[in-house]
């Protein structure tokens, strides 16, 4: 794979993110910029400014039309994709640390964080997608999850977008109706249904949905990865490396999670690269075996995205850089998996 190296941020990557149809590329991070680009190619479309603080998260819809993003300015913003320009700005008492998109791109939800007294939320908001008012939206969230013991760091809709599910920094993954009330137990959606320890106390760091979204990756500081079912919580698989993780994805046609993380930048000078594991690994999604290392960034690997069709990959480092890696047509022809994958990708 020969990557394609974009260079359009100042500061470390928070998130990048594919559109549904890969070929635009969003990346957000600690500069407050948000830029939008080509993927095929690395050329950069444009940028959304209007943040004034770091921007920590960032989506798109289904159709590519609206842009999602939350930042620590205490703001979340409403971009129209084909011209930059911000629709609407949603006001909190404290950062909005993920943003997320529902299934049929209606509603959004925003995490914001615990702080000066105030607790950590999941608030959603319903989408006024009707081009001709769509400046005009609710101020007034249809849902708000407050947390009363530790604050979520992810969280993302369920198929359907019957459930909201969230990652905390106690390393708890958890489970909402997302409904008013869930119809065979009338228990209200504010209420936990289901949680499960996933990272033994450690801080989750992402939570990326599966392309049918009935199971989910999520990443932590216990240095290990989870596969997870998104029904029951269920762990099905469990990834561990040396290294804490600070993002990983699903592959969506071939049996890989790709992770990504490093010893934190404020180390880094104590240890070599290699010490300080800044690759992108390649795990085996079904036998829990690693298969290859990419190296590139220096500096820990902070955010990864997959293109949609499983293409491609991406990734956001604390050296300011997105690299985009288009897999060679070996990768998709070969039936082979462990040592000889790691061959074939350290050969291109």
């Amino acid at each position: 794979m020969r990557p394609i190296l974009l260079s359009g941020h100042e500061r470390s990557l928070n998130q990048i993110k594919f559109n549904r149809e890969g070929d635009l590329l969003f990346s957000v991070s600690k500069d407050n910029i948000v830029n939008a680009w080509f993927s095929h190619n690395g050329e950069r479309l444009g940028t959304y400014e209007g943040h004034n603080g770091t921007v920590w998260s960032v989506d798109v819809d289904a159709t590519s039309t609206l842009l999602i993003t939350g930042s620590a300015d205490n703001q979340m913003r409403l971009w129209e994709v084909s011209s930059g320009k911000c629709l609407f700005v949603w006001e909190f008492n404290t950062a909005a640390k993920r943003v997320a998109f529902s299934e049929d791109s209606t509603q959004v939800l925003v995490v914001t964080e615990a702080r000066m007294g105030y607790r950590g939320a999941v608030q959603v908001f319903r989408i006024n997608r009707d081009p001709d008012t769509w400046t005009e939206q609710s101020k007034q969230p249809t849902r708000t999850i407050t947390f009363s013991g530790p604050k979520a760091t992810v969280a993302a809709f369920a198929p359907l977008d019957q459930y909201i599910v969230t990652g905390h920094e106690n390393g708890k993954v958890a489970l909402y109706y997302h409904d008013e009330k869930d119809p065979e137990t009338g228990i209200d959606a504010e209420l936990e249904e289901k949680s499960v320890d996933a990272h033994g106390g450690e801080v989750i760091t992402d939570l990326q949905m599966s392309s049918d979204r009935t199971y989910f990756v999520t990443s932590g500081k216990d240095k290990s990865a989870k596969l997870i079912d998104t029904k029951t919580l269920q762990i099905i698989k469990t990834y561990a490396t040396e290294t804490p993780l600070n993002s990983a994805s699903i592959h969506p046609t071939k049996p890989y999670i790709i992770v990504g993380g490093g010893q934190e930048a404020m180390n880094v000078t104590t240890t070599s690269a290699r010490q300080g594991r800044f690759e992108t690994r390649f795990w085996h999604k079904v036998f829990e075996e690693e298969c290859a290392r990419l190296p590139g960034h220096f500096g820990p690997i902070n955010t990864i995205a997959i293109h949609p069709a499983g293409k491609a990959y991406a990734s956001g480092g604390e050296d300011g850089y997105v690299r985009v890696n288009w897999f060679d047509p070996g990768f998709f022809n070969s039936k082979l998996y462990g040592p000889d994958l790691e061959l074939s990708l350290e050969d291109q």
